[in-house]
């Protein structure tokens, strides 16, 4: 016994050997979520490498906002990123110091840069640290300092030379693919980050691989570019000393904002977008001297808020939430400031405008009038759902939610929205049950389309939908951060999709526009032989596939969810899951759309069927050799 013991305690040592300092780089490579978020390969806005463009970018938009450098160019080519900006560059002293050393930069003095995005002195060192190749060039008053690094290394330290090229900074990065797997940059996902940079900064020109986006009007020119449908009345627009707000109502259900700190996307609000939003319903109750309901007043809302606030306090170094209670160290609070700024503007343009103010009163109006209309359907719905909080026999829920105040993997919360029991049953045994729930549909649901909201609460499976989702009151507590429709890869699958995408269009358009909304890619083919098995997405992937097994490998083909064993499920929903996100743009025309797909069965939709009609033959795989 004693034995045992002193081999226990042998194992278990715990000496100065066991305690390490990591260097920057290190911890920075090592943990690289701490500082960028998820890592991901560029098929999604939030992933890793389009962090690193923007913090690179932070820093070109902060000399601009001191007023300098009307232009910034960005190149993105093969991987390899590239900002040029015309401000006042680094103090060539110090281009390495910047690059490197944890800590160190020029926004600690708020002197210099008194409302910065880049405050912590980490963004760029993250980039450098996470680069296989990076490059710093200042251009300062006719001298020019360069250094370039490999993981956070520094390779070259060029000395100060002269030199023709306007004052500014070069930063150019590749990011290291040890670390983003086969990841790539979408143009997709890169010009609405640019473009979000000029909405703010009005005057500021930037050039993406030679296109141009330049905003006259700010955050008008935003909502006009993310709008899917059109505003009620003329979007008001009001602009004061740190502080811009935009808001407009339309006919869509829910309430859509955007909000800004310093120029930083706060794609998940914080102390100033639930001020904007609590002035906005208290400013418009009062001017109308009505005893409205708040989520009236807020129902088809669309508006957004850009602030800029001294030594902001964000929730993450991601900067995607404000946590600052303050304007700055003496200044007002956040909510009295945005309070204040809306009480005054937005009464006297009410009192100005009659118009608009008289087009917002019906849309009021007619939101109390189908709340009011529904609510005896509401509150049983509600009764309903609550009993079913308790006992969802629809919903697996996993452990870990997007709500949650606290706890690590938050965003990896996710919920699958399935169809039949075989298939439910297949993803409920192989999914992780800490992060990942499972919401078992009966059949095709209804037809949303032009349907008002007593649907959703007179429909037991949108209701309960609804209620495991906890949307009803709005996307902010929403409970799982990625919401995938797991249907089949056949025709009912595929309707099954367009309805529920068309429910979610219908009554939850955010929760699309957010980006919360994904579909499950499954294989349509398995293909063996003894030594390996390949699945494979699509047809190309099968006869590459047949090429890499030789001669005779098992072919199956892949019919639906349900004939997937559960210990295959899991490769599919793991680590490697093949997601494709549902998105939502201007261009998209969804009412169009909507009313060809699901609307009534014209002819022009009949023709369009019968033009695109394919019909598939199964053909034996003659050649398929079953395995032993």
């Amino acid at each position: 016994m004693e034995e045992i013991y002193e081999e226990k305690q042998q194992e278990i040592s715990y000496t100065e050997d066991n305690i390490r300092t990591l260097d920057w780089k290190e911890h920075i490579r090592r943990r690289p979520g701490m500082y960028i978020g998820k890592l991901g390969d560029g098929s999604h806005s939030d992933d890793g490498i389009y962090v690193l463009l923007k913090e690179a970018m932070d820093n070109s938009i902060d000399e601009y906002m001191m007023g300098y450098g009307k232009t910034i160019e960005v190149t993105v080519v093969d991987g390899k990123v590239s900002v040029r900006d015309h401000g006042r560059g680094i103090p060539l002293g110090k281009v390495v110091d910047v690059s490197s050393k944890m800590n160190t930069g020029g926004k600690y003095d708020s002197k210099a840069f008194k409302k910065s995005v880049g405050l912590n002195g980490v963004g760029i060192k993250a980039v450098n640290a996470l680069s296989s190749y990076f490059k710093v060039c200042s251009f300062r008053d006719g001298e020019m300092k360069c250094a370039e690094f490999e993981q956070g290394n520094i390779v070259v330290d060029c000395p100060i030379t002269k030199t023709n090229e306007d004052n500014g900074t070069l930063t150019e990065f590749i990011p290291d693919k040890s670390i983003f797997k086969d990841y790539q940059y979408l143009k997709e996902h890169i010009e609405p980050l640019l473009k979000n940079y000029v909405f703010l900064n009005s005057g500021l020109t930037i050039v993406f691989n030679g296109k141009k986006f330049h905003s006259r009007n700010g955050l008008v020119d935003l909502l006009n570019e993310n709008m899917t449908t059109d505003p009620l009345y003329p979007i008001i627009h009001l602009k004061g000393e740190d502080i811009e707000v935009v808001i407009t109502h339309s006919n869509q259900y829910g309430e859509e904002y955007y909000s800004f700190v310093n120029g930083q996307h706060t794609t998940q609000g914080g102390t100033h977008l639930t001020a904007f939003r609590e002035a906005l319903g208290r400013t418009i109750k009062e001017y109308y001297n009505k005893n409205f309901d708040y989520a009236d007043i807020r129902s088809g809302m669309v508006g957004a808020i850009s602030i800029k606030v001294e030594e902001p306090v964000f929730e993450s170094q991601t900067k995607t939430k404000l946590g600052s209670k303050d304007m700055g160290p003496d200044g007002p609070s956040v909510s009295k400031f945005i309070g204040d700024f809306v009480k005054k503007e937005l009464d006297n343009f009410l009192h100005i405008n009659h118009e608009t103010s008289e087009i917002m009163l019906q849309k009021i109006q007619d939101s109390e009038k189908e709340r009011k209309a529904i609510a005896g359907v509401t509150k049983l719905a509600r009764e309903r759902a609550k009993k079913a909080n308790l006992h969802n026999r629809k919903l697996r829920d996993c452990r870990v939610h997007l709500n949650d105040t606290k706890g690590k993997d938050l965003e990896e919360s996710s919920i699958f929205i399935t169809e039949g029991d075989s298939a439910s049953g297949s993803i409920t045994k192989s999914r992780d049950v800490n992060t990942q729930a499972v919401f078992s549909l009966r059949g095709k649901p209804l037809n949303s389309y032009g349907l008002t909201k007593k649907i959703v609460y007179e429909n037991e499976e949108f209701n309960l939908l609804q209620a495991a989702l906890n949307i009803e009151d709005g996307i902010e507590g929403l409970r799982y951060n990625k919401v995938i429709v797991a249907t089949d890869a056949d025709v009912d699958g595929m309707h099954i999709r367009l309805l529920l995408i068309t429910f979610f269009l219908q009554f939850f358009p955010d929760l699309i526009k957010k980006g919360h909304v994904y579909i499950l890619q499954t294989p349509l083919f398995r293909v063996r032989n003894k030594k390996k098995t390949i699945y494979c997405y699509n047809e190309e992937e099968r006869l590459n596939a047949v090429n890499e097994l030789g001669p005779n490998p098992e072919i199956t083909r892949f019919k639906g969810l349900g004939e997937i064993s559960p210990d295959e499920f899991q490769h599919f929903i793991g680590k490697d899951i093949r997601l494709e996100q549902v998105s939502l743009r201007k261009n998209d025309l969804v009412k169009e759309l909507l009313e060809f797909y699901m609307g009534k069965n014209t002819m022009e939709r009949q023709n369009f069927i019968i033009d695109n009609l394919v019909i598939e033959e199964d053909k034996p795989d003659i050649d398929s050799d079953p395995l032993d």
